[in-house]
């Protein structure tokens, strides 16, 4: 079973330090480990993708509305967003009066911890991930609810009743559609028959239509709906528009970081773009073959079979596409009423992933 042959980086990096040190107890070795897998992550996936995510929105959204975009600081306007990241260095942090300081700030470390967490069970490519966890799926959906919760504190503490409107906002909209996104998630575990993430994209390997998404006979039944249920709860969870209600700045002002300045309001902003890299990664491994390309190259007996650097370019790739088409729709939707948010989770994309459940789970029996 390949699913025993995976060995997270920090206990790679582990083993290594102790043969060449030649010291015990190993368990310092593998906190060293996890420490350098987590700052590393952090260093060369959050930050890059935090600050490249705030650069392509801004010129993404300029081009549709038929603009520049930032195009003053450094070359086509590259060096706008670390000018940015400097301002909110140099800022005051303050509170508002009135404010329950603790849960005030600790709320954007609950909230930056929750994006953060999420790369810890994705699979970049073969043997490359932090953490295969058997129960892979079901940590990454906890994360999310690990978000509201430092959401809910943010809101409720600033002493402000458009945060308060904001973070209940979020609770009623991510708290719903939690239920379709785990639900659809369900699909492709009963077909892989595992809940690790690693696993369930192992079990795509091969050509494209060895991937979930475009798997061969009746499986394209249930595959295709459960993705695109995935996909549109997985920008509730974001918070991307048109599920942008929790922050809507025409009605609650900046919505629940608004008592928020600094790098505290950073710790708020930047993870929202490492929340759409990371959704964008689990739908790549769930539905479109993770690090498989789609023309066999990458699976038993390919040429690049278990060749990590090919896998990391094709995730990546698929993510990125993913990414895009988030910011994309952001700029090309209106924002729906908070009732056509309810309508949309409960009486459409609910019912839909419930019977492709029930009939992927008849599918797998039979």
């Amino acid at each position: 079973m390949i699913l025993a042959e995976v060995v997270p980086l920090s206990a790679k990096l582990a083993v290594l330090m102790a043969d060449f040190v030649g010291a015990s107890p190993i368990w310092i070795f593998h906190a060293i480990g996890s420490l350098i897998v987590a700052v590393g992550v952090l260093a060369l996936v959050v930050t890059p993708v935090g600050l490249g995510g705030v650069y392509l929105e801004r010129k993404l959204a300029g081009r549709m509305q038929n603009r520049s975009g930032p195009n003053r600081v450094g070359p086509y306007g590259l060096l706008q967003t670390l000018a940015d990241g400097v301002k909110l260095l140099a800022k005051e942090d303050i509170a508002q009066e009135g404010a329950d300081l603790p849960l005030f700030r600790m709320a954007p470390y609950i909230v930056f911890l929750a994006a953060f967490a999420g790369f810890v069970v994705l699979p970049f490519a073969p043997g490359v991930i932090a953490a295969d966890l058997d129960v892979g799926i079901f940590y990454f959906l906890a994360l999310i609810g690990l978000e509201t919760i430092g959401i809910v504190m943010a809101g409720w503490s600033s002493n402000n009743k458009w945060s308060l409107l904001g973070s209940m906002r979020e609770v009623a909209q991510v708290v719903s559609y939690e239920l379709p996104l785990g639900i659809s998630a369900m699909v492709p575990v009963i077909a892989a028959g595992t809940m690790s993430v690693y696993g369930i994209t192992e079990a795509q390997s091969g050509h494209i239509f060895n991937w979930f998404l475009l798997k061969d006979g009746y499986w394209a039944i249930v595959m295709i709906p459960s993705f695109l249920v995935f996909y549109v709860s997985s920008l509730a969870a974001a918070k991307r528009a048109p599920f942008d209600l929790p922050e809507a700045e025409s009605e609650l002002v900046a919505g629940f970081h608004t008592e928020y300045s600094g790098m505290r309001f950073g710790m708020f902003f930047l993870p929202e773009y490492a929340v759409m890299l990371s959704l964008s990664g689990i739908t790549t491994a769930l539905f479109l073959g993770g690090w498989h390309d789609p023309f066999g190259m990458s699976g038993e007996g390919g040429t690049f079979h278990n060749v990590w650097w090919w896998g990391l370019i094709w995730f990546f790739l698929k993510a990125t596409i993913l990414f895009l088409s988030q910011i994309l729709l952001r700029w090309t939707l209106p924002r729906l009423r908070v009732d056509q948010v309810m309508y949309l989770c409960y009486k459409v994309l609910l019912p839909i992933s419930m019977v492709c459940l029930v009939v992927a789970a008849a599918m797998r029996l039979i």
